[in-house]
């Protein structure tokens, strides 16, 4: 379940449900290039090969430290499912992907001040059955999430691949991986009760980071 505990709890090698929204609930991605300025900057931290500032220094890697096993964007706020293998490893890459989309944004759109509402938040997800179901949660974030191209879906269901996005640890618990996932996803008017309970008890357990 979705942790409840008042204080932070930063732990290692556990799931987490990491999210935040713009302030006064605008817009944080208002184009395509903003969607992927925001995704290459989760890429920047967890891919394989080392991004380099300027050419000249490589961007510290937390590959190894940190997975991201889900994720959706969407106009005014994004979802991330991580598995955080090094305590802290989750607050470095969130403190340092959403200030350096916050100094891109602003530049790009000649604004100034706070784009997201406060900190990010996140859960600690401690049960297998809610990993699951916070994934199809996320996934199921847009109407027309088959067609959405800001969510990890499309690395679900083998359309894309890349190093730095890790659906296996979900797909695991699947006896038939991704034909039984897909099923699970599109079971949600079944489960629609369910869903909304989890949603109400992820904003009621939130911890600010």
């Amino acid at each position: 379940m979705a942790s409840r505990n008042a204080l932070k709890v930063d732990i290692a090698e556990q799931c987490y449900h990491a999210y935040n929204r713009g302030v006064n609930k605008c817009s944080i991605f208002k184009d395509e290039q903003d969607y992927h300025a925001f995704l290459n900057l989760l890429k920047r931290y967890l891919d394989d090969k080392p991004q380099l500032y300027r050419r000249k220094v490589s961007f510290p890697t937390l590959k190894g430290k940190i997975e991201l096993l889900t994720y959706c964007l969407m106009p005014n706020h994004f979802h991330l499912l991580f598995y955080q293998v090094d305590e802290g490893s989750m607050k470095k890459l969130m403190q340092n992907v959403c200030a350096s989309y916050t100094a891109y944004f602003n530049k790009k759109y000649s604004r100034v001040g706070h784009l997201f509402q406060g900190v990010y938040k996140a859960s600690l997800i401690s049960s297998d059955s809610y990993i699951q179901h916070i994934s199809r949660y996320i996934h199921l974030n847009p109407k027309e999430y088959k067609a959405w191209p800001y969510s990890s879906l499309q690395y679900y269901i083998g359309t894309n691949k890349a190093e730095w996005i890790k659906p296996e640890r979900v797909l695991t618990f699947f006896e038939n991986d991704v034909d039984d996932y897909v099923q699970f996803i599109e079971d949600y008017e079944s489960q629609k009760e369910l869903m909304d309970d989890l949603k109400h008890e992820l904003a009621d357990g939130a911890e600010k980071y």
